[in-house]
């Protein structure tokens, strides 16, 4: 299979709406799904960060990749976010959760840890062995505390062929430039960097991996659709106007600005699970003002 094809464009890593008691709102959750696929995104990402998945049980995640997959009903492709910092549990994850339907496998570079690049790449190697499906590493130093280098990326881009395709969202566009220059052909690169979406598919991304795209999805898709046709002039316009958006969105915490955006469209109620607290309240009157000025 084509994987630079199937997941080309506009993927949306999914919110996890909650209730007031801090259940799963399931019917908010379908409301975002249906929101996201009917404005144009290419695909949807379920258990990725912004579902806030280091705050949901096991039982809860297959629970999650089952009603996705039943609410997605085969419009788009449906890829799940199975990472941690302890490759044996998640060697046990992927042999045991509900991954038939599954595109392929988001997989986050071990957190805490810090690994060195040599266990960073034996993690991968080991989950690439025995995974079901196939694997999108996923770099984000940020929130890691250890970026994986564009020699790590690129060695195992090369050595496991159930590898195939890499998140990339350091920042760092010297780096995405090397991983693009010498990675395999069929190799899959995508932006994990709303603000960075354009630039980096102008060095030659596949797309993105995007939060923005919970809330704006037709502007964002359409932004991405253009920049992957090379009419940046067009795709510009369309940038410019979510910068502002961009900045709200991980001014404090991810997902709390885009819940916040999500609560005000009408599509969820504002809670998320402890540690993570909603916008304060300057953030989202600002969140307010600019949906007005958009509307």
């Amino acid at each position: 299979m084509n994987y630079r094809e199937l997941l080309r464009g506009t993927g949306v890593a999914l919110v996890t709406p909650f209730k007031q008691n801090m259940e799963i709102d399931f019917p908010a959750l379908e409301r975002v799904i249906n929101y996201v696929i009917d404005n144009g995104a290419e695909y949807v990402v379920t258990l990725g960060t912004t579902g806030e998945t280091p705050t949901l049980s096991k039982d809860e995640k297959a629970e999650l990749i089952l009603f996705t997959y039943q609410v997605v009903n085969d419009r788009v492709p449906v890829v799940v976010g199975i990472g941690g910092n302890n490759t044996l549990s998640l060697i046990k994850d992927l042999e045991t959760f509900p991954l038939h339907k599954a595109a392929a496998v988001l997989s986050a570079s071990p957190y805490y840890n810090k690994p060195s690049q040599e266990g960073i790449y034996q993690h991968y190697k080991a989950l690439a062995q025995v995974s079901p499906k196939p694997i999108i590493l996923y770099n984000v130093p940020g929130r890691t505390g250890r970026n994986m280098t564009a020699q790590t990326t690129l060695r195992l881009a090369h050595d496991c062929k159930n590898i195939i395709g890499i998140k990339e969202a350091s920042g760092d566009l010297s780096q995405a430039m090397q991983i693009l220059k010498d990675k395999p052909a069929d190799f899959l690169v995508l932006s994990g960097d709303d603000n960075l979406a354009m630039p980096q598919m102008a060095c030659g991304m596949d797309g993105i991996i995007s939060v923005i795209a919970n809330c704006m999805p037709k502007q964002f898709a359409e932004m991405v659709r253009l920049s992957l046709q090379h009419n940046f002039a067009a795709a510009k316009q369309l940038n410019d106007q979510m910068l502002e958006a961009y900045d709200l969105l991980f001014a404090e915490n991810n997902p709390a600005g885009v819940k916040a955006f999500l609560a005000e469209l009408g599509l969820i109620e504002n809670n998320l699970r402890l540690p993570v607290v909603p916008l304060s309240e300057d953030l989202h009157t600002a969140v307010t003002k600019y949906l007005q000025r958009l509307a």
